[in-house]
């Protein structure tokens, strides 16, 4: 761990402490994490971009929502609990962006020996027989895909290619949106309703969300997931609801810290920096 690391400094000693005060609420808000690979090797891209997570730390993850009386929902029973919150319980929604091999063959049976389970979501232009790879990584084949929304995992879309929607046109933002869900309901057999953008929401350039918002309606999604960082609440959009990143440098005080709302405080720092970063692009 660096000696200095401001997000877990300020999370574990300032805002932990704060967000604990609003715990039982029942408006108490709902941790989405996000994770990626699961395996030992790293992403390079140091404590806090890192997207891995080690069989071991994850399996730790799991260990510990079991023991602390947490309770696996999807995405819709997320939306559907800030209206009618369910008492005496703790819920978490896993998610997997990218459907690498590895949630199979690593996170899938640390989930079921706990009895927890989550949401894949897929790059469908990425996934196949025979294998596929994405950033150098094997992906999910169809068949393992279906077996794992056999025994309880949702699978969402993740586009067709993982794009940058921003710098692309409505329509072909359009077209990964359709194909990439059609992929999948056709080779899983199963309706798809959620949806996780890729790479970094651009929540400052607003025209662009809405448009994203009510493309993801035409196409017959119904909830979805951005990188905003955050637990989840009510007045979020339900098409990008915010996620907490999860890696291999959380140690059970940062994952508890992150589940009970101490890392919420990144979100209002990842706003500013988003907005000041494209108002100086149109600048120049």
């Amino acid at each position: 761990m660096p000696a200095l690391r401001l997000d877990r400094f300020a999370s574990l000693h300032l805002f932990h402490p704060l967000s604990r005060r609003r715990n039982g609420s029942p408006t108490a808000r709902i941790p989405i994490l996000m994770y990626h690979a699961i395996q030992d090797a790293p992403s390079g891209g140091g404590p806090y971009y890192e997207t891995t997570t080690s069989p071991a730390v994850f399996a730790g993850h799991m260990k510990y929502l079991s023991d602390n009386g947490y309770v696996t929902i999807t995405l819709k029973q997320a939306l559907s609990s800030f209206s009618q919150p369910v008492p005496h319980k703790s819920p978490v929604v896993l998610t997997f962006d990218d459907g690498f091999r590895s949630v199979y063959t690593t996170a899938f049976p640390a989930m079921r020996a706990y009895g927890l389970t989550g949401t894949v979501f897929l790059i469908s232009g990425s996934t196949g027989d025979p294998r596929r790879r994405f950033l150098g990584i094997d992906c999910l084949t169809w068949s393992e895909a279906r077996e794992m929304q056999e025994h309880g995992a949702s699978i969402g879309s993740h586009t067709v290619t993982h794009p940058v929607l921003a710098e692309m046109s409505r329509p072909a933002i359009d077209e990964e949106l359709r194909r990439s869900k059609r992929e999948i309901e056709d080779r899983l057999g199963t309706s798809v309703t959620s949806f996780s953008y890729p790479y970094a929401f651009p929540e400052a350039d607003h025209q662009l969300v809405s448009y994203l918002g009510a493309a993801l309606a035409r196409c017959g999604y119904r909830q979805g997931v951005s990188t905003i960082i955050g637990t989840a609440g009510p007045a979020d959009h339900r098409y990008f609801l915010p996620r907490i990143p999860v890696n291999t440098w959380d140690d059970l005080s940062l994952f508890r810290a992150k589940l009970e709302g101490g890392y919420d405080w990144l979100r209002v720092a990842q706003s500013i920096y988003k907005t000041v970063r494209r108002r100086v692009a149109n600048f120049f």
